[in-house]
């Protein structure tokens, strides 16, 4: 069955067996218990939004009276700090075993736990590689006026160990952010109209559901289309719909049945990208590696060809061999681009280019239609 066409199978209880992954499913139960039934090293990715324990004393109101609908949930309470952290370290232990060594994880929180979560990430030997801001565009207010308004909440990003082979869809971000390097603060608004489910009472389905744009900018940093990625935390199912809309697989659990119910519809509604739209920059380092000899060979280039840089300071030609000569230099594209620069090193591909009706054409250009025609 096509990966991204499958439909997500119903809630399942049962054990999973040793060598048995139960993708595009929401188990349901307490997230320890559930991860424990899971092989060794079996997700790529994981993204955990766990209990903030925001320990609230009493009811909060608008200045107008009305009751804010904050996190008041059974849970989100803990006895006490101690208890919070020992339920922190078993899952984290649980997720250190599921992740593959080349995986990931992610965890978000606000200032209530995230540096408690934090600390223990860094105690179950994971090894930090970002902290993101999520800066909400429309924080909801400090309607008592006596703190600043809490508008952001804080993402760690960790691979399992400091030499790690881990994904990270550099140029794929860089796209996305208008060929601008994505920074580590994400501008994002939390979810308001159509987004936020809401319940058959009309009132919010789930207090901290978060916004798809948020999980979509991850998994597409983080993933490659098949991979698996799990929320232990699934809530109702963000992780799941954006995962199914990308071509990820999923693996959600989640204790609270009502969630379970709105996370199963809404994914269930949710239609996958087309796979051409799936596409997104290669990274060069994934790309083959092409010599210039196979363009000559190939040709795309032919011997006898004239390649000049950019400004068209100097011209070389191109040998039957795919090695190029200038002047008193010879030798490979970017051994005689360096020697011509002075320079310790040059990427050929960038420097040369083929001129065509007075239209320069870059090197880089032609490696990438022959990688094309080879795809």
């Amino acid at each position: 069955m096509n990966l991204i066409a499958r439909i997500a199978e119903p809630v399942v209880r049962a054990r999973a067996t040793p060598r048995e992954l139960p993708l595009d499913t929401i188990l349901e139960g307490d997230c320890i218990a559930q991860m424990a039934r899971l092989p060794d090293r079996s997700v790529d990715m994981i993204f955990a939004d766990p209990p903030y324990n925001l320990q609230l004393g009493g009811d909060l109101f608008r200045p107008e009276g009305g009751r804010v609908d904050a996190v008041d949930d059974d849970w989100d309470k803990f006895d006490s700090l101690a208890v919070y952290d020992g339920f922190t370290r078993g899952w984290l232990e649980q997720a250190r075993r599921v992740l593959k060594d080349d995986g990931t994880i992610w965890v978000i929180g606000s200032y209530h736990n995230i540096y408690r979560v934090g600390a223990l990430l860094q105690d179950a030997d994971f090894w930090i590689l970002n902290d993101v801001v999520w800066r909400k565009a429309n924080p909801m207010p400090n309607f008592r006026g006596t703190r600043f308004t809490n508008a952001h909440e804080t993402l760690i990003w960790c691979a399992k160990d400091e030499g790690a082979r881990y994904t990270f869809n550099y140029r794929s971000m860089k796209a996305l952010n208008d060929d601008l390097q994505m920074r580590s603060d994400w501008l994002l608004p939390i979810c308001a109209g159509p987004e936020r489910l809401k319940g058959e009472d009309g009132a919010k389905a789930h207090p901290t559901q978060k916004p798809e744009a948020l999980l979509y900018r991850i998994l597409l940093a983080c993933t490659k289309p098949g991979d698996v990625v799990l929320d232990p935390f699934f809530g109702t199912g963000t992780t799941g719909a954006v995962a199914r809309r990308l071509g990820r697989r999923w693996i959600g659990i989640e204790r609270e049945p009502a969630y379970v119910k709105v996370a199963r519809e809404r994914i269930d509604s949710t239609l996958p990208l087309d796979e051409s739209a799936m596409q997104t920059v290669l990274d060069k380092r994934e790309q083959p590696r092409v010599a210039f000899g196979v363009l000559v060979e190939s040709g795309l280039v032919a011997p006898g060809t004239m390649l000049t840089d950019s400004k068209r300071r100097w011209a070389a030609a191109v040998r039957a061999d795919g090695s190029i000569a200038c002047d008193t230099h010879a030798g490979s594209i970017h051994k005689v681009g360096a020697a011509l620069q002075g320079a310790p090193s040059c990427n050929g591909w960038t420097f040369w280019h083929i001129a065509d009706g007075g239209v320069l054409t870059a090197l880089d250009t032609l490696r990438q239609q022959h990688l094309s025609a080879q795809a």
